[in-house]
């Protein structure tokens, strides 16, 4: 996925070399990692004095045997915080995200971070739709909570195997975590779950749409069941320079990890394995209720899909690219056509009797992790609500209206923040 440009508390830190192959080619994809990496210290400083306290890894028991490994071979992992009273038989299942490796070269230096490899997933603290407090989080703060560690590279999807450059196996097992650790989950309460909501930002927002009508049938019919993918409608487009970047990324996470098994079967009958990867593709024939949160000039797209580093002339797009209030009146033009793009992608979704949308324009990518973007004085609203709050309201049937869609930038003033 694209990684989480927002710094977040939940991502664990990396100091590794950087890989080479077709990330050096868009150095945005690992660069935004470093950058994470390099704020994460202070962060976890921050997090203790002001938090709760961390939330400790769990490595899923059994997965090793079961061939459910990280790229690297070691168990997959997660982080659980038990719901309680009226929460305590609803489930929250996050996705993390952290880009995609598409190459034998690209996954080797990626099993030497965190995002390959549970030796070095540290502790996290819990924050926006993870939190316990009520008032930044109104509906959901007394469930339980599980944040699903990404260490496979391609939205918990793949199922092969390969060899690194260094002569050690590669491990493409995400389907196998991804089983793993539900049935883990089943057995510490899932299984009694009243509501359950499966939820992932960016790649995992990605995964969350691969995998929501997997987690549905999971649960007895009675039981309710949603989706709530964040920051992860990537689009099929073009860059400045007539290239598709993130088809040419997708075809070869699709290649190497054999992604197939979870893509829709009646895409594939139609389709390519790489097109059928593709969000647009994946809503048509997803049945469970599902609410998409997502910006209309997704930041972290702008930068990978719309203008990735080599494609557009000397430093002109570097700035606008970087911070859209420094693009040009031609520069918005381009990102016009984008939200156009995503707009008419998204009447899919608009059409579904029971799904929901929060379509800001705010020039940022994920917002449900932290309160400042998912409920406080300065998150984004559309029909002056926040996020948590129109979430809350589809979710919990409190409103018809739950399909919002903001107008183009810079029209709405709580972006701002």
């Amino acid at each position: 996925m694209a990684t989480d440009e927002h710094m977040s508390p939940l991502v664990a830190v990396v100091r590794k070399r950087r890989p080479a192959g077709d990330i050096a080619a868009a150095p945005p994809l690992f660069v935004l990692l470093a950058l994470l990496a390099a704020c994460f210290r202070s962060l976890v400083a921050a997090a203790a004095d002001s938090s709760p306290g961390l939330i400790e890894l769990t490595l899923v028991a059994g997965a090793v045997e079961k061939g459910a490994v990280c790229l690297d071979g070691s168990p997959p992992a997660y982080h659980f915080q038990r719901g309680s009273g009226s929460g305590s038989q609803s489930w929250i299942v996050f996705l993390q995200g952290g880009a995609w490796c598409s190459t034998t070269e690209t996954c080797s230096g990626r099993k030497m971070t965190e995002y390959g490899s549970s030796k070095l997933m540290e502790p996290i603290s819990f924050d926006g739709i993870f939190s316990d407090q009520q008032p930044q989080n109104p509906d959901f703060y007394n469930w339980n909570k599980v944040y699903v560690r990404y260490c496979d590279g391609a939205s918990f999807s793949g199922n092969a195997e390969g060899e690194a450059e260094d002569g050690t196996k590669l491990y493409f097992r995400g389907l196998r975590i991804w089983e793993a650790v539900v049935d883990e989950l089943m057995g510490k309460g899932m299984d009694n779950a009243k509501q359950a909501l499966l939820t992932g930002c960016s790649a995992g927002g990605l995964a969350t749409l691969l995998h929501c009508d997997n987690f549905r049938a999971k649960f007895p019919q009675e039981v309710s069941v949603n989706c709530l993918p964040d920051g992860g409608f990537f689009l099929d487009a073009k860059d400045l320079s007539g290239e598709r970047f993130i088809r040419s990324l997708f075809n070869g996470v699709v290649q190497l990890q054999n992604v197939s098994e979870v893509l829709p079967k009646d895409c594939l009958a139609n389709k390519d394995p790489t097109e059928c990867f593709f969000p647009a593709e994946l809503i048509k024939s997803i049945s469970t209720p599902t609410f998409i949160v997502n910006s209309e000039y997704d930041s972290w797209q702008i930068q990978n899909v719309v203008a990735p580093v080599g494609s557009y002339p000397g430093g002109t797009w570097s700035n606008c690219r970087d911070n859209i209030q420094n693009c040009s009146s031609k520069q918005i033009d381009v990102l016009h056509g984008f939200r156009s793009k995503l707009i008419r992608e998204l009447k899919v979704a608009e059409g579904k009797r029971d799904w929901g949308l929060f379509i800001d324009s705010c020039f940022t990518h994920c917002q449900t992790q932290w309160n400042g973007s998912w409920h406080s004085s300065t998150s984004p609203r559309l029909g002056n609500k926040t996020i948590a709050e129109t979430v809350g309201d589809w979710y919990l049937g409190r409103s018809r209206e739950v399909k919002q869609i903001d107008c183009k930038y810079p029209c709405n003033p709580t972006c701002g923040s």
